[in-house]
């Protein structure tokens, strides 16, 4: 049996939750007597009028997000996934501290302001998050002394001012930040292509609407239009969770494509290397072993003619002997480059040993031989091979595929001798 995969796990405890807290948004949004009609219809049990704070819905609900994504940064070790739990950790904590009963008014008007303040810095969170995808992200330190003010004025100004003082601010500010992060990662979609992005994205930006709404339409913090945005905001949280598990699921397959581009490449770089002559650029034998058995089925199924020229360089010992063995890896590199721009592309050229080429050609015998003639001719006039020493041309012998000859062997043994027919003619005319 396969193994399921484990942020297979990760998705069914995401629905799990998003299901669970949706089933009790109906409870919670209604009157308290509302929801005793509802339990008793479907329940057949009447319960305690129990007023569900939506504070502490949307606490514990991004309790279980932060959660969740620990359990993904603890698999993929990515920095912005830690800035995402850290944003929904500080945001349940600000529900939670917002949501309990304070006996002291002076300590629920500091728990307030606390509460704000602790929403604005989840908001900044989320927007470091966006900065730290792909790369490392540093915080400067100067970061502090602007965050140090801005709490001591969440933190102080309910208690002479009342929580009016922060209420009004501490929103816009929270819904600011969010459309920060909300921008930025739709900005970020223009790069990565990700669905996950614009889902976090368009979702924070609903959020930070939400925040604008409270701001305009509801008077004071205890006014019962804020438990009703808080509702409305709950949706696009649960869907900016589920986003920020669609891009880090996204991620990890642009990882894997990145990485297998990475290996094809490696590999054609290393099949190139396996089947190439270091020093001329041209096929070994090595892949001449590979390929004749398709290029003998293509003669044999398709009736195409195949023929080879066997290629020696003259008085290249000479060259080696008196010039170096520099010298010589010279003349092979320029005969190389050569034979490689005057073929065509159906055919293939071999370094077959020592100053040997081989090339393979899809013609019959007459043909092979007027183009062995006239690479022979062209090679003497080649203004690169002049200033190569005096002497030094191309012998070339050619022979075509028959059906009398029982391996490919037969074939270059016969162009071989052809080509040392062709080097003693040379000499003669020579001398």
């Amino acid at each position: 049996m396969d193994r399921v995969p484990g942020h297979a796990w990760l998705m069914v405890l995401a629905a799990v939750v998003v299901v669970t807290v949706a089933s009790a948004v109906p409870f919670a949004s209604a009157p308290a007597g509302a929801a005793q009609v509802i339990a008793t219809e479907h329940f057949g049990i009447t319960p305690s009028p129990t007023e569900i704070n939506p504070r502490s819905l949307v606490g514990a609900g991004a309790f279980v997000v932060s959660g969740l994504l620990l359990l993904l940064f603890f698999y993929r070790r990515r920095l912005y996934i830690l800035f995402w739990v850290n944003g929904w950790v500080l945001l349940g904590v600000s529900m939670i501290i917002a949501a309990r009963t304070y006996t002291n008014q002076h300590t629920e008007w500091l728990a307030y302001g606390v509460a704000q303040f602790l929403g604005l810095v989840s908001a900044l969170m989320f927007v470091v998050s966006a900065d730290a995808y792909p790369t490392k992200l540093r915080i400067p330190r100067s970061y502090a002394y602007v965050i140090v003010p801005v709490f001591m004025w969440f933190a102080l100004s309910p208690l002479a001012l009342g929580p009016n003082a922060v209420f009004a601010p501490g929103h816009l500010l929270i819904a600011g930040g969010l459309a920060a992060a909300g921008l930025a990662y739709l900005m970020m979609v223009r790069q990565v292509r990700m669905l996950g992005a614009a889902v976090v994205g368009v979702s924070l930006l609903t959020i930070a609407g939400s925040h604008v709404w409270i701001v305009i339409d509801v008077p004071t913090p205890s006014s019962p239009g804020a438990s009703t945005a808080l509702f409305f905001s709950l949706i696009p949280y649960l869907i900016a969770a589920l986003g920020m598990q669609l891009m880090t699921f996204e991620e990890m397959t642009l990882e894997l494509r990145r990485t297998n581009r990475r290996l094809e490449s490696a590999q054609g770089k290393l099949r190139r290397m396996v089947i190439t002559d270091p020093l001329t650029g041209c096929h070994n034998r090595r892949f001449f072993d590979e390929i004749i058995g398709r290029e003998l089925q293509r003669h044999d199924r398709h009736g195409i003619p195949m023929s080879i020229l066997f290629i020696d360089i003259d008085r290249f010992k000479a060259v080696n002997d008196v010039l170096g063995h520099d010298a010589g890896d010279e003349v092979l590199r320029r005969v190389a480059a050569f034979l490689l721009s005057n073929i065509r592309e159906a055919d293939y050229v071999f370094r077959w040993g020592g100053d040997e080429f081989l090339i393979l050609l899809s013609c019959g015998e007459d043909e092979a031989r007027a183009r062995g003639i006239a690479l022979q001719r062209n090679f003497a006039r080649s203004f690169d091979m002049t200033s190569l020493p005096s002497r030094v041309g191309l012998s070339i012998g050619c022979a075509e595929l028959t059906p009398d000859m029982d391996t490919v062997l037969a074939l270059i043994r016969l162009a071989d001798e052809r080509m040392y027919e062709d080097k003693r003619s040379l000499r003669r005319v020579a001398n």
